[in-house]
């Protein structure tokens, strides 16, 4: 069978830095293609040029066995390649259905027809799983339904090669499943799908093939039958990845360091009560959308909250995050581009932001004592960049995340408040990131984990604080961690089995 787009020797360089070398890969029609490999290993860069956002230095692209060279993304999309970008690339201020159909609008008589975008948006939304008001506003969403918008829009186009990015990093494992039957039902009608992803589950539930890439080399294309994660994963660092989590450390005492008691962050969070101790790593679990990140943004202020708080035995209230900071609480953002860092500034002023005190004199900042000092972090945090004066956005997922973690560090936090600490990041990142997670605690520092992914709670922490509408449903303890214990109390399992039994229809 013809492959439907082919890339031939494909090789990319941003100046002298090599990034892709020699990359061969075809896709071919019906066929779900993933493409693994660490933060840095080029995929993005290979995605980027499949779907015309970049030319390669070097090699050929072929669409139906043609070559083919495209001027830009829009020369790619006519042509029925499309992207599903893990960025979200949305209009806030727009609806849901004014989004989808921005720049190809429906019109009638000359003019938009609102009514018509919004019942093809309400369809393919339904494809999706989704029940989505088009009339919303996208400032009003989560960033998991502005995700499933962003897949939805890249679905309205005719397509014949349809590229996603990471498009379930910031989905329930429901959403991701309503995702995956989009996908299968893609495969079935012959579209060739190029699936991206550091969920090495969800390659071997949803993949064909395998393509592995490390340091920008093509490492090996392979079918996916008989081929599990595991071995995915030391295929693309190199090494034995058996052993992800690190033994839990034994540091965590009985001294209490925060207190929360009655906390409620309007529309979000109502009657939230826990303690964390010195030297515990602490999780919080739930759906999307069951108030966790609002809890802990309420917490450090950078939402308005009430209840009482108390550090080290004594009350505090936090106006802003730099109160915080001050009082010794680091809150790493799971929006770490939105509000964990500048993308468009270099390493070093990202870096040293939250402590530019310590590297002010008078009225200047010493520039010398800052590029020290990010040396040590490039060191200690292993933050692979091209050129040290690089941008923060032009670094992978991963090591903006590093960066993001030496930049909190720099602080010295006793607190340290972490929101999705692996989302997009690949499975040797992954692995230092927990690395580092637990050296936290055994320094006798006091840590918060919020996850999406139960395995990573139930891998990490002493304990599990579980959430649900807003509200503290329960805690499950080390002794008995697990994701039935997890799931149960995120969506109410246990109580709705109670009330039945109570109710005598059991």
């Amino acid at each position: 069978m013809a492959s439907v787009l082919r890339a031939d020797q494909i090789s990319k360089s941003f100046g002298p830095i090599e990034v892709l070398s020699g990359i061969t890969l075809a896709l071919m029609p019906g066929e779900v293609h993933a493409v693994i490999g660490e933060n840095g290993a080029g995929k993005s860069t290979l995605m980027r040029i499949l779907s015309g956002h970049l030319p390669p230095t070097k090699g050929t692209l072929y669409l139906n066995e043609q070559e083919r060279r495209f001027s830009g993304p829009v020369e790619a999309e006519h042509e029925g390649i499309v992207l599903v970008h893990q960025e979200i690339l949305l209009a806030e201020d727009l609806t849901v259905a004014q989004n989808l159909f921005l720049g190809r609008e429906i019109r009638r008589y000359g003019f938009v027809d609102d009514g018509a975008m919004r019942a093809k948006s309400r369809a393919i939304l339904s494809e999706l799983g989704v029940t989505l008001d088009p009339d919303t506003e996208v400032r009003r969403l989560s960033i998991a339904d502005r995700q499933l918008v962003q897949i939805a829009r890249a679905l309205l186009v005719p397509h014949k090669v349809v590229v996603f990015d990471e498009p379930t990093a910031v989905l329930t494992p429901v959403e991701a499943e309503s995702l995956f039957e989009i996908i299968r039902r893609l495969r079935a009608q012959g579209v060739a799908v190029l699936y991206i992803s550091h969920r090495l589950n969800e390659v071997k539930a949803i993949a064909d093939r395998v393509t592995v890439l490390r340091d920008g080399r093509l490492i090996g294309t392979h079918d996916i039958e008989g081929l599990e994660p595991i071995e995915m994963a030391r295929l693309m660092v190199g090494r034995d990845m058996s052993k992800l989590y690190p033994d839990k450390p034994e540091t965590a005492s009985d001294q209490v360091v925060l207190s929360v008691r009655d906390m409620a962050v309007p529309g979000y969070v109502e009657h939230a009560s826990f303690d964390l101790k010195r030297g515990e790593i602490l999780g919080f679990g739930g759906l999307i959308g069951a108030g966790r990140t609002e809890l802990f943004e309420g917490l450090v202020g950078l939402r308005t909250s009430t209840g009482s708080i108390t550090l080290n035995g004594k009350p505090v209230r936090f106006t802003d995050g730099r109160d915080a900071m001050a009082a010794g609480i680091a809150y790493l953002s799971e929006d770490r581009k939105g509000k964990g860092l500048l993308l468009q500034q270099n390493l070093r002023v990202n870096l040293t932001l939250a402590a530019l005190d310590r590297f002010s004199r008078g009225s200047f900042v010493d520039t010398a004592k800052e590029e020290a000092t990010l040396d040590t972090a490039i060191r200690d945090f292993d933050i692979r960049a091209r050129q040290r004066d690089m941008l923060a956005g032009q670094l992978s997922g991963g090591n903006q995340q590093k960066l993001l973690l030496a930049k909190m560090m720099l602080i010295e936090p006793q607190i340290v408040i972490i929101d999705e600490p692996t989302r997009g990041v690949d499975i040797g990142t992954k692995e230092q990131i927990y690395r580092f997670i637990a050296s936290l605690a055994e320094e006798g520092r006091a840590v918060v984990v919020i996850s999406s992914e139960m395995q990573e709670l139930i891998g990490l922490c002493h304990r599990v604080l579980v959430m649900r509408n807003g509200r503290v449903a329960g805690e499950v303890g080390r002794a008995d961690l697990s994701e039935d214990a997890i799931v149960f109390l995120a969506t109410g399992v246990h109580e709705e089995r109670a009330a039945e039994i109570a109710a005598g229809h059991v």
